[in-house]
């Protein structure tokens, strides 16, 4: 199971993880203020924080979705709840 992940952002307070991005970055979401999705990049003092628009978060998250399924991932499904009540 994909362990839940959270951020605190300076400005817009608890972010969620939606999916990885690839190249140590991933996909965050506000919790509260929804469609708001930002590219994060953990640094070693501290995470650039870059918005992206929904188009591109959730074209990130179906990757990440194909990617599960090709690799017949446990967390697949996880990952398709996480998609589901994200984006739909």
């Amino acid at each position: 199971m994909a362990a839940e992940r959270y951020l605190n952002h300076p400005t817009f307070g608890m972010l969620y993880r939606v999916a990885p991005a690839g190249e140590g970055r991933d996909i965050y979401a506000t919790l509260y203020a929804q469609r708001m999705f930002f590219l994060v990049t953990l640094q070693p003092r501290g995470a650039q924080f870059e918005v992206i628009p929904y188009g591109d978060a959730r074209y990130h998250a179906d990757v990440n979705l194909q990617r599960c399924q090709r690799a017949g991932s446990e967390e697949l499904e996880n990952w398709r709840q996480l998609f589901d009540q994200t984006f739909i």
